[in-house]
């Protein structure tokens, strides 16, 4: 079975044969783009040579780069449980910045490219690892942006038929940008076993902050293939988390607990290796931004680990993590400073944690109308401290009911009219 380890390389030496220059991973605190809290796409590292604002033959020698990007997602962070939901995940990414030279796939120089080779090379290098596209989608045009005939036509060359050949509006196949403003434009994307594989950008725009959409003077190509998907289609999983780059994590925790739910196996996965990468980026808890983030999903991960008794075997875990990436990231070393984050962490939540789940036992039956327990929840959350994303898990967990809408309501009214008060006194 083909390993994530010779993955990385064959893309990497992929690309460098075809004229880029191999860049690493930046760091999951974006540097010089306060548009984002936390790195989440292998393009924002890059975003000021599309603009020319750098100047990538002076930095690179070549205006063609590829990476394999560590990335965190904030927006789904209470998904992480399902078949496909994560955190931190890696992302593999070639990307060209203008002006376009010749645009021939044969073409193994250092000039800029375009839709053509980029598209010909994702098939060429899908095609050498023995995988077979079911389809891919393109740009159908909305909002007085054209239709991408040039995508769909290339597509054509490479013999896929007009069925294979998927038309999508804005929702799907335009990507961009990053923050509040940046590069954007249509993409084509690539379907493996029915999964999105591959997401090919074609950024000839720039949106404003206020929404308009202007021509970049050079087109660029800004490429991002879900390493975990990838892996899963190759490696032939069940899920991503079955895959060898959750691994010797996951053999570890089924060691100790081989029946343990299957949800629950799927966030500690998640949530370990995501705060590891956060910690070692030199991310802390705290109440504020990209802080707080961690905070949540160490939190999270502490009441699942807590619901198993594995507290205790933290450290381990992480060891797990750091065996698996640390060649690949050495920042990942500094073991000793991760664990003793996940440690205070850990200590300072414990009381609050116990005793927030004996009044949760008490004051929650689960027979009780929404808005009465979004009552409840408030309660909880500022007589005993407890989170409400851990109440969330909690009325899942024990009572078997998903959160609504109208709990969501109802807390975040009593939370302003106690905000109010708090702030008059």
């Amino acid at each position: 079975m083909i390993t994530s380890e010779e993955i990385r390389k064959e893309f990497l030496n992929f690309f460098e044969k075809r004229g880029h220059k191999i860049v690493e991973s930046s760091s999951l605190i974006p540097e010089d783009d306060p548009s984002v809290l936390i790195t989440t796409a292998g393009m924002q590292q890059f975003k000021k040579y599309f603009t020319r604002e750098k100047d990538p033959i002076k930095d690179f020698g070549t205006q063609r780069t590829a990476s394999i990007q560590k990335c965190f997602r904030t927006t789904d962070i209470e998904e992480v449980g399902d078949e496909r939901h994560l955190t931190f995940f890696e992302m593999l990414g070639n990307f060209s910045f203008g002006p376009v030279g010749s645009d021939n796939p044969q073409d193994f120089s250092t000039s800029g490219y375009f839709k053509k080779s980029a598209i010909y090379w994702a098939y060429e290098f899908l095609k050498s690892l023995n995988l077979n596209i079911d389809y891919v989608s393109v740009f159908k045009g909305e909002d007085n942006i054209p239709f991408d005939e040039e995508s769909f036509n290339i597509w054509k060359e490479l013999n896929f038929s007009e069925e294979k050949i998927k038309k999508f509006g804005k929702e799907d196949n335009f990507w961009g940008p990053t923050g509040e403003e940046g590069p954007c434009g249509p993409t084509t994307e690539i379907y493996i076993d029915r999964i999105e594989v591959w997401n090919l950008v074609f950024n000839e725009y720039y949106k404003t902050k206020d929404g308009k959409l202007t021509k970049l003077k050079y087109p660029g190509v800004d490429t991002g293939m879900g390493f975990e998907r990838l892996m899963k289609v190759l490696q032939k999983t069940e899920t991503v988390f079955e895959t060898d780059l959750f691994e010797p994590l996951r053999t570890r925790i089924l060691e100790i607990v081989p029946n343990i739910e299957i949800r629950d196996l799927r966030i500690i996965l998640d949530h370990i290796r995501g705060a590891t990468f956060l910690i070692a980026d030199g991310i802390y808890p705290s109440n504020l931004e990209r802080g707080y983030v961690l905070r949540r999903i160490l939190r999270r991960l502490m009441l699942k680990l807590n619901k198993y008794n594995l507290v205790k075997d933290i450290e381990n875990f992480v060891k797990s993590v750091v065996e698996k990436f640390e060649q690949i990231y050495p920042n990942l070393r500094n073991y000793d400073k991760i664990n003793k984050v996940i440690k205070k962490e850990f200590d300072g939540f414990h009381n609050i944690l116990k005793k927030g789940l004996t009044m949760f036992e008490k004051y929650i039956k689960g027979n009780e109308e929404d808005r009465e327990i979004g009552e409840k929840l408030f309660i909880l959350f500022t007589s005993f401290g407890l989170p409400l994303d851990i109440s969330k898990e909690l009325l899942r967990e024990k009572i078997g009911k998903e959160f609504t809408e109208t709990m969501q309501e109802t807390f975040d009214l009593l939370f302003e009219n106690h905000r109010k008060i708090s702030k008059s006194l």
